[in-house]
């Protein structure tokens, strides 16, 4: 079995595009749901958590941009860690993520190698 790393990308710079609490709250619902299943069927690895919108970016000669990396509008919200027979079945996982129904975001899937 591997270890993959399922890496959330949403805009987290868009007003318009940031989840009430009421939408926050069915968006937790649905995350405990998914991630209640990978576990289910233990593919949820030890580690994960989401991420705050703050944060800085450092890039050579000490360059700091005083917000993360938002290229695109897309910035990294979070990461989980799954096991898995092969990418193609990580794959699987990622797609039924539910920040994949909200407009602007991503699942990245990178192996782990050890």
């Amino acid at each position: 079995m591997k270890e993959f790393v399922l890496i959330f990308r949403m805009d987290i710079t868009t007003p318009g595009l940031q989840p009430s609490r009421e939408q926050m709250e069915g968006y937790m619902e649905q995350w405990h749901e998914w991630t209640g299943s990978i576990s289910a069927r233990n593919r949820l690895a030890p580690g994960g958590n989401h991420l705050s919108p703050q944060g800085r970016v450092v890039r050579p000669g000490n360059v700091i941009t005083q917000r993360p990396y938002t290229e695109n509008r897309e910035s990294v919200a979070g990461y989980l860690l799954v096991r898995a027979e092969n990418l193609d079945e990580a794959l699987l996982i990622a797609m039924d993520c539910p920040i994949l129904k909200g407009e602007g975001t991503s699942v990245e899937v990178r192996e782990i190698p050890w």
